[in-house]
């Protein structure tokens, strides 16, 4: 509970103008929720009445006007969203619960684990064990100096191989999530995620895919700018077919398409060479879009014919050598469909199912991260 202390201003309190790194962070908050809505309400000011706080966000770099004169976060001010939303993430529950998402296979690789085992010819010597090697020397002459190494005395330190790993994050933007603060929240996680990748695994790639009645690939600036799809039809029932081929102007957006999702996923990951790819899934609802051959499908409520569409899809991904992992965001005993649905998901694609509240989702999305790069070959 915040306290504050009020007292009549005799004079001697000067103004403290809020810098711009706090306002701009303020301001990155409310993105969060509302995504680009916020900088276009900043258009209405002309640089004549511009106040006095965007031009020291321009002049720190953190906003710019994009090609259209219009303002946009600069890569310097994603850059410190997604480190904030990292930070963040990490102080809401204990950091020794993630760390570096090694392999429990052993290999060679940049992490030295206490175990030691004999040397075999082919063994790196930057891991020797040289306590355990001199000892198994001296207990073999019986002690004295100088100690004489033979072959069977060298001892090295077990390593962990680390993978490289390709990762697709899919976003639900379906009506829904703007409730309860779900798409704010996971959209701090996303950019939590794309901070780890570029901090501690530059190798990695990391991309996003928004999913609503289709779905698209977001850059970084995408997915700052990015809000849930608003809801535009509110029939208690619905089906309805467009031909990709041919769509028309108006096409409700708002219906929640994991099978596109996956669909697009498995492509991006298909072009990446890495040990490990995987896909993680976060939704708030059972699917109601589905594509069959070149149309889009729109069912409401969620029919058993786009859950099994979109189970074929994950099968695919995992015949693929995909990892899936799906979560749900739970909110009230409503999201019974959901749960079932993503355990379905998990046991077709062989891959992990959690729901959680979205103030939890942080800590099961970066575990889940850390257990995808396990890698699935030993490395010599």
């Amino acid at each position: 509970m915040a306290i504050f202390e009020y007292s009549k201003w005799d004079g001697s309190q000067a103004f403290q103008p809020q810098s711009a790194d706090a306002a701009f962070d303020q301001l990155s908050e409310y993105m969060l929720h509302y995504g680009d809505q916020v900088l276009r309400d900043l258009d209405q000011f002309d640089e004549t009445d511009m106040p006095e706080i965007l031009d020291q966000l321009q002049k720190a770099g953190l906003i710019e006007r994009d090609t259209e004169g219009k303002w946009a976060v600069s890569p310097r001010g994603a850059r410190r969203i997604q480190e904030r939303a990292l930070t963040e993430m990490f102080q809401t529950f204990r950091t020794d619960s993630i760390g570096k998402h090694d392999t429990g296979q052993k290999g060679t690789g940049a992490i030295r684990l206490d175990e030691s085992r004999p040397y075999v010819f082919g063994d790196s010597l930057s891991n020797l064990n040289m306590h355990e090697t001199l000892k198994n020397a001296m207990i073999r002459q019986g002690g004295g100096t100088p100690i004489k190494l033979k072959l069977d005395d060298y001892v090295v330190h077990e390593t962990e191989y680390q993978s490289r790993c390709a990762t697709v994050v899919l976003i639900d933007m379906s009506g829904s999530m703007s409730r309860y603060g779900k798409y704010a929240q996971t959209k701090k996680v996303a950019l939590a995620l794309q901070a780890m990748v570029r901090a501690q695994y530059p190798q990695d790639s990391i991309q996003m895919v928004g999913f609503y009645s289709f779905a698209n690939v977001m850059t970084e600036r995408d997915l700052i700018n990015s809000a849930p799809k608003p809801v535009s039809m509110y029939d208690s029932r619905i089906l309805l077919r467009f031909d990709l081929d041919a769509l028309p102007k108006r096409v409700p957006q708002h219906f929640t398409n994991i099978d596109a999702g996956l669909k697009l996923a498995r492509s991006l990951l298909g072009r990446v060479h890495a040990a490990n790819k995987q896909i993680i899934i976060i939704t708030d609802g059972e699917p109601t879009a589905h594509i069959e051959g070149r149309e889009l499908v729109l069912m409401y409520p969620p029919s058993n014919k786009t859950a099994r569409a979109t189970l074929a899809e994950a099968r695919r991904c995992a015949a693929a050598g995909i990892r899936v992992s799906s979560f749900a965001l739970i909110e009230d005993y409503f999201y019974l469909g959901l749960v079932n649905f993503v355990e379905e998901l998990a046991k077709v694609s062989q891959g992990v199912a959690a729901y959680c509240a979205a103030d939890d989702l942080g800590k099961y999305v970066l575990d889940s991260f850390v257990g995808g790069r396990r890698a699935r070959r030993m490395s010599r």
